[in-house]
């Protein structure tokens, strides 16, 4: 099971580091990889379990954070319809995106970053994303919302890039143009 403790923190080199390419059949270290990552979001959201083993809550954790060189993450979240979104995404991509841009007007948070990082971090906000399945079989998902904004989040661990890369250095809150921010928060 992961814990805290086996999340690296920000100043880690594998966080700016691009993760690699899984090849298929995953092996069994990569499928178990998969399957902690998933249960670690799942357990961080159960108010008992996150007590009892100190766990921050997430949405959304990418190997890199787990210090594993390997294209994958996992996202445990509901969408604007209350629908369940709770799946690895191996070698993901963003196929395309809309012009339109959204933000979480509150910041965004990482497990792997122990303060508030103030600031607006422009995201798409609309995407169409393909990722394979443990299975090997590949998806096609559009996401709109938190869970565009978590998708993107989670790439960019993968490439090495960090949420707070993204906000404007001169002015944290300086209007994001042709955006909307993400409602709800």
């Amino acid at each position: 099971m992961i814990l805290m403790e086996d999340i690296i923190r920000e100043g880690h080199p594998t966080l700016r580091t691009r993760a690699q390419e899984i090849p298929f059949p995953l092996t069994e270290e990569d499928q178990k990889l998969a399957s902690d990552m998933l249960e670690y979001l799942i357990n961080s959201q159960n108010p008992e379990i996150a007590q009892k083993y100190g766990l921050r809550s997430g949405i959304g954790l990418a190997a890199n954070q787990v210090n594993s060189l390997k294209r994958m993450f996992a996202l445990h979240l509901e969408n604007d319809n209350g629908e369940l979104l709770s799946f690895v995404a191996i070698n993901p991509k963003i196929v395309s995106h809309s012009v339109e841009k959204t933000y979480i007007p509150t910041g965004e948070g990482c497990l792997s970053v122990d303060r508030q990082v103030p600031g607006y971090v422009p995201r798409y906000a609309r995407i169409t994303a393909k990722f394979f399945t443990i299975d090997g079989e590949e998806k096609k998902l559009r996401l709109k919302g938190l869970p565009a904004i978590a998708f993107q989040h989670e790439l960019d661990h993968l490439n090495g890039i960090m949420f707070y890369d993204h906000i404007n250095k001169e002015n944290p809150f300086a209007p994001v143009p042709n955006s909307l921010p993400l409602d709800g928060e």
